[in-house]
């Protein structure tokens, strides 16, 4: 007889438990990272073999992270119904069902299967997300919340580092370069072959992506990680909560979706767009590929300065403060930077390393949005978690308006879209968080 899955109050689990499952949830996080960001290299990969233009070949962000707004209500109903661990498996093997999709559409060039197994890698990502981010967020003290999500931001973003190198050196060539200056002299019959040949590249890495997911949805599914209990309030939240029946009804969280779509909104242009910046610049392919890691690299060094800062030093709000007023004034700093620099062997335009540079003013926002955001929802922590999920659909809006400007304009002067982005998170920042009653009379503090 299958034993009973046991449900446990997060503030109840011993400190081995607790160690053990950050480390369970960890390993989520490198995996949301890997699979995030290694679209930085598919998006001008596609563009190349599917020969697209630039809002055609964002749709890859589209189709991932369009997944998030579609089916994070749904993925709430199914973690309630079937628990975390039950959900984490089901959300690995989506993932790994959309890994396996990118075979038949490399066997026949189709971009829109492609897309498709996108948004089912996408899909599976809508159920692990609120499971791992509302687990991390509940599992400890709130003061420590933005702690530990930075910690796990150093396991997201190490992945991202790595995964666009690993799944360039799968599929790119030192001759490619010559290749693609040839494409376009080719005659159809010939383009088409060479075009088919450099496609079908992602079938291995693709394939072994699929067997890796499937078995660590299995792997969770029977790990030591706890049920989290989280319909169980205390009784202050309880008596604040007692008159609320729908989600809707705490602007705090509700505004910090927002912010949560357009943090990643902008986060993800700097990321998935810097390569096609770059070769606007008249940088190769193969040189430009390295700067969406230098992006994730620094931007890592802000999650380990969150790690040692957060909260001896100095506290979440304040962090988030400085991050969004910051990310305005780099943004600002990158239509006024000019001039050729040589820096780490590459002589680039200043302003592709204000937009990495950008990558340090992202870094902490996510980690201190979420505990702002999830403050005092109580029985209604799970779908608040599902609704900041949602937010993440940003990731396929924002880079869509950058990628329309960019083919009305010119990459340079897109990059417009992130001001107003960080405008809104500055007043989240400073006011947005402690809006408790839809009145902008009644505000309280957090």
């Amino acid at each position: 007889m299958r034993k009973k899955i046991e449900v446990v109050h997060a503030g109840s689990l011993s400190t081995r438990d607790t160690v053990i499952s950050i480390i369970i949830i960890a390993l989520l996080f490198f995996i949301f990272g890997f699979t995030t960001w290694i679209n930085a290299i598919l998006i001008p990969y596609f563009k190349i073999s599917c020969e697209l233009n630039n809002a055609l070949s964002l749709l890859v962000a589209f189709a991932f992270y369009i997944a998030y707004f579609v089916m994070s209500i749904p993925a709430a109903h199914l973690l309630e119904k079937v628990g975390f661990k039950k959900g984490i498996m089901i959300g690995f093997w989506i993932m790994a069902l959309g890994a396996l999709i990118f075979v038949p559409a490399a066997l026949t060039r189709t971009y829109w299967i492609f897309l498709l197994g996108l948004f089912s890698i996408g899909t599976g990502l809508s159920i692990l997300q609120p499971a791992g981010n509302t687990y991390i967020t509940m599992i400890g003290s709130k003061e420590r919340a933005a702690q530990r999500m930075s910690i796990m931001g150093v396991c997201n973003k190490s992945a991202g580092i790595i995964a666009p190198l690993l799944l360039a050196a799968a599929i790119l060539r030192p001759t490619d370069t010559e290749l693609f200056k040839q494409l376009p002299l080719m005659d159809e019959v010939t383009r088409n072959a060479a075009l088919d040949e450099l496609v079908r590249r992602v079938i291995v890495p693709y394939s072994v992506m699929a067997v890796i997911l499937f078995g660590l949805g299995l792997m969770i599914r029977y790990s030591i990680l706890p049920e989290i209990d989280t319909n169980t309030e205390n009784p202050a939240v309880a008596g604040a909560n007692s008159s609320k029946t729908s989600i809707v009804q705490f602007p705090h969280l509700i505004l910090g979706g927002v912010a949560i779509f357009l943090h990643v909104g902008s986060q993800v242009v700097g990321i998935n767009t810097i390569i096609g910046y770059a070769q606007s610049l008249g940088l190769p392919l193969l040189e430009a590929k390295v700067f969406p890691s230098y992006i994730l690299g620094i931007t890592m060094f802000g999650f380990l300065s969150g790690i040692v800062l957060i909260p001896k030093f100095i506290n979440h709000l304040r962090v988030l403060r400085i991050c969004t007023t910051s990310a305005a004034v780099l943004t600002l700093l990158f239509f006024v930077a000019h001039g050729q620099v040589n820096f780490l062997d590459h002589t680039t335009d200043l302003s592709i390393w204000v937009l990495v540079i950008l990558g340090l003013s992202n870094s902490l926002m996510y980690s201190t949005i979420w505990p702002l955001a999830l403050n005092g929802l109580g029985r209604f922590t799970k779908m608040g978690g599902s609704i900041l999920v949602m937010g993440l659909s940003g990731s396929a809006i924002v880079p869509l308006i950058y990628g329309y400007f960019a083919d009305l304009y010119n990459p340079r002067a897109a990059y417009w879209v992130l001001l107003p982005c960080y405008i809104y998170l500055i007043y989240y920042a400073w006011y947005g968080y402690r809006i408790k009653r839809w009145s902008l009379k009644e505000t309280v503090l957090a």
